[in-house]
């Protein structure tokens, strides 16, 4: 049997797509003067005079209690709404940081008023604030350009135009005058938003700070807000299902579910880049610090935006435990009798099936999941959604529907087929970066192989039922992702490896 023809080779659902729409580009700076990109939203974002500026920090970080964090901090997120909202929550970051020693601080935000689909690093000489001009890393920005294609010396997204300056580097900046005291920034802004161009920052920027003669001086900062006007309570939901995803390590789902807006942060790019980044530099666990939003400051919780200040941490123990995953027989049995009921609905009466919300949390968890659907033991059927975006009775009302009518490899399934039709639901884990093949143990993981467009993914039952060893299984799901057998090795691919809780419905 060839592997596209086995009961696990599945189909992965293709995510939405989402447009943002900006101002026109802009901006230019006088010739042959030093470029110093001057503060824009001083006196709107925060306090324009320097001494009340400095107290306005004092007072925030005097705010925070939290425990002292001896571990090395590669990187860190940190919101960049006016002081006044997401202030509070900034501090929990910045009160990490005070104190410790980094030379080049890198901070990497989103693109809010002009439209560019490249990475733009700032191609001047300074960035200032109220209290001090922060000299640019010309040297460390002209090294990282050559690193990417992606990537671009440039005014754009830096420079302020007609309808105002960007904010999201800006705001960062006498946080880290303050708690640093002396340090030289590069300036980042994405434009284009995919994961693709967040790992070629990422990749870049561990490749070059590894370089440097003392990298642990180099720290990276992702500026970002969360969600956005949605109720108060809506927006919670939301923001810790980003939280939660970043708390797991788990950034190619957060960045799939960015791009499709099921989740939301206006920064998610950086964030996604930073922990690729942090992660290759050593990082192994991630920590949300505090979460807040602006319905917690102003009282109106109407629509509000959610702030999160999270650090990435390199720890003696490694990275922390997942918690485990199980569903009880009952709860199995519900989301068999979901996929059952959704195949005979639309396959027999050309309807969606709606499924009554169950009772079970578990249940209502967002996970990602396949349902898999043969006939005598061969595949009529597979597909499946490998990001937690939804309600995971839900997750299965549309796999199982999909797999039915829409697996690109198989006709529709007939309604005479539906006596005979058995069922198998893959519930999964977070995926997470194999960087060590020899840790992938055949029989518990899946894999899910990248490299630019190219995608593929095996459930962990494939190598188990074909008998392969682990070399096997990278060359298959190598093949299964169109590429070539030892793609696996190619430094350009991304291995994500996760586990699953397999049931079914078989009779033998």
């Amino acid at each position: 049997m060839s592997v596209l023809m086995n009961a696990h080779a599945c189909w992965l659902a293709a995510p939405l797509l989402a447009f943002v729409f900006f101002a026109p580009l802009g901006g230019v700076h006088a010739s042959g003067a030093p470029k110093v990109r001057q503060a824009a939203v001083a006196g709107s974002f925060y306090p324009a005079d320097a001494k009340t500026l400095s107290a306005t920090i004092d007072e925030l970080l005097a705010r925070v209690s939290q425990p002292a964090i001896a571990e090395p901090i590669l990187a860190a997120v940190a919101p960049h709404a006016g002081y006044e909202y997401s202030g509070p929550v900034a501090a929990y970051t910045y009160a990490a940081l005070q104190g410790r020693k980094y030379t080049r601080v890198v901070v990497i935000a989103p693109t809010h008023r002009v439209a560019f689909d490249y990475t733009s690093i700032y191609d001047g000489d300074a960035y200032a604030t109220p209290l001090g001009v922060v000299p640019v890393d010309k040297a460390f920005a002209r090294e990282l350009v050559k690193m990417s294609s992606s990537m671009q010396l440039s005014g754009t997204g830096h420079d302020p135009t007609q309808e105002g300056g960007e904010h999201a580097i800006e705001v960062e900046l006498p946080w880290l005058q303050k708690v640093l005291g002396s340090f030289e920034v590069v300036p980042i802004v994405m434009g284009d938003q995919s994961y693709e161009s967040s790992r070629a920052l990422g990749v870049a920027l561990t490749k070059l700070i590894k370089s440097q003669a003392n990298p642990g001086e180099t720290l990276v900062v992702a500026s970002s807000d969360l969600s956005h006007y949605h109720p108060y309570d809506e927006a919670v939901t939301i923001d810790h299902k980003t939280l939660a995803a970043l708390a797991a390590w788990d950034y190619f789902s957060m960045s799939r579910n960015f791009q499709s807006r099921v989740w939301e942060a206006c920064g998610g790019a950086p964030i996604v880049a930073t922990m690729i980044y942090a992660e290759r530099m050593g990082a192994n666990q991630a920590r949300v610090l505090k979460y807040a939003n602006s319905g917690d400051v102003t009282g109106d919780k109407s629509r509000v935006v959610g702030y999160s200040a999270d650090l990435f941490v390199k720890a003696n123990g490694g990275k922390a435990a997942a918690t485990p995953f199980s569903l009880s027989d009952d709860e199995k049995r519900q989301l068999l009798a979901v996929a059952r009921s959704s195949v005979e609905m639309v396959v027999g009466k050309d309807k969606l099936y709606e499924p009554p919300a169950p009772a079970s949390a578990t249940l209502n968890q967002e996970r990602g999941a396949f349902t898999t659907l043969t006939i005598a033991g061969q595949l009529r059927g597979c597909i499946g959604y490998t990001s937690a975006f939804k309600p995971l009775y839900v997750t299965v009302r549309d796999t199982a529907t999909h797999a039915a009518l829409h697996d690109p490899r198989f006709r529709p399934v007939t309604a005479a087929e539906l006596p005979s039709l058995e069922y198998e639901l893959s519930v999964l884990s977070p995926l997470g970066r194999v960087t060590d093949v020899d840790e992938i143990r055949v029989g518990e993981h899946g894999l899910l192989m990248k490299n630019g467009g190219n995608e593929g993914l095996l459930l962990p039952q494939v190598p188990v039922e074909q008998k392969w060893d682990r070399q096997t299984f990278l060359e298959q799901t190598c093949r299964k992702a169109g590429m070539a057998a030892g793609c696996w090795k190619d430094e350009d691919t991304d291995i994500f490896s996760f586990t699953a809780v397999v049931f079914n419905d078989h009779k033998s």
